[in-house]
């Protein structure tokens, strides 16, 4: 519950520009989504997708199974209000993704700066068990690099760089492509990510 509060309260007094991981475009992800080569049916979950807009360029490009799951209900709130009607088209899941149990399967899992607020064995043991059993194609994680910050949001986080991704999700996954890259903040630092895609070894 103490996490949950955190990132509640976290949506709740602090507007887009103010915190460090808004992207007014998220290309990266858009590039590697797209390189994936599904369908516009394909199932795409956002894991910790807050009120990010990647769902509004998802939809932007035609995809119709886009499911948003966060932590924060007031961040998929934000969202919803966002997109307007366009919410209708979306699933939304209020979830800590340590305790998420899914009930269906995706064929593209995107978790951009989610994955290295885990910073427990069993949490990150959980999350991989969850992502091979639900993943049926693609997998895309984007963290801070070892280069990058070491706390978000007055938290603690754990860096990777590729060789480490692949190692965590050697069980069930094989790296494909990574890219390093800057994110300038809203307020103009800079955070150093590592993104990694993954084929689900069947």
């Amino acid at each position: 519950m103490e996490r949950k509060q955190h990132w509640e309260t976290v949506y709740e007094t602090k507007k887009p520009d103010q915190v460090s991981w808004t992207q007014k475009v998220p290309q990266t992800s858009l590039t590697f989504i797209d390189s994936f080569g599904l369908s516009k049916t394909a199932k795409i979950i956002d894991v910790g997708g807050g009120d990010s807009n990647l769902v509004d360029f998802l939809l932007d490009s035609g995809y119709e199974n886009v499911t948003v799951l966060d932590i924060s209900e007031k961040a998929l709130e934000r969202a919803k209000i966002r997109l307007g009607s366009r919410a209708e088209q979306v699933t939304w899941i209020v979830s800590d993704i340590t305790k998420f149990e899914p009930t269906e399967s995706y064929d593209i899992w995107h978790d951009r700066a989610t994955f290295h607020f885990l910073t427990q064995k069993e949490q990150v043991a959980y999350y991989v068990e969850i992502a091979r059993r639900t993943i049926n194609s693609s997998l895309l994680i984007g963290t801070f690099s070892t280069d990058g910050p070491l706390k978000c949001s007055g938290l603690e986080i754990k860096q990777y760089d590729a060789s480490m991704l692949q190692e965590v999700f050697a069980n069930g996954f094989k790296l494909g492509r990574s890219v390093v890259e800057d994110h300038t903040t809203p307020f103009g630092t800079i955070q150093n990510f590592v993104f990694c895609s993954f084929d689900r070894r069947l």
